[in-house]
């Protein structure tokens, strides 16, 4: 039974670094295509909603995404999707993207805003970090309690 004391702090570690690092990859992602300098018109194909979250006494989160068409400097039609656009954005629409002329499909329509970015994403990596240190310490006291009492089964 004290096996459990280990392994769900250590899944919910790895999900929360999995976590961290998908955060961090999107946000140098969209901090090099907005350095590039590059835009393109892009015009909005879909607009639709996902929602996570059980109902009823938890909370559900809704998330509101955009698939974008847009044509590089060289030619090439390019289509991606982004989360969290902005809610006046509907099907129709031409906004403006930002990408990196390596890889036009990580392309990004939110305006340069590094000040934010960095916040977003600096707020994401504590909390991030407290978790994994929650679960850390929480297993550390884990193993004390089971030394001190004799009751550790783990090698």
């Amino acid at each position: 039974m004290e096996v459990f004391f280990f392994i769900v702090p250590l899944i919910i570690s790895t999900v929360t670094v999995l976590a961290a690092v998908s955060a961090t990859r999107r946000s140098r992602q969209v901090s090099r295509a907005w350095r590039s300098g590059i835009t393109a018109e892009a015009r909005c194909l879909r607009s639709y909603t996902t929602t996570s979250g059980g109902g009823g006494d938890s909370s559900v989160r809704t998330t509101l995404h955009h698939v974008y068409e847009f044509v590089t400097r060289e030619g090439r039609t390019v289509r991606f999707e982004e989360k969290n656009g902005p809610g006046t954005i509907i099907e129709g629409d031409i906004v403006t993207v930002f990408y990196a002329p390596d890889r036009p499909e990580r392309a990004t329509a939110h305006a340069p805003a590094r000040g934010k970015l960095a916040v977003s994403t600096g707020c994401t990596l504590v909390v991030c970090g407290v978790l994994v240190a929650f679960c850390v310490v929480f297993m550390v006291t884990a193993h004390l309690m089971f030394a001190a009492t004799g009751d550790f089964l783990l090698p």
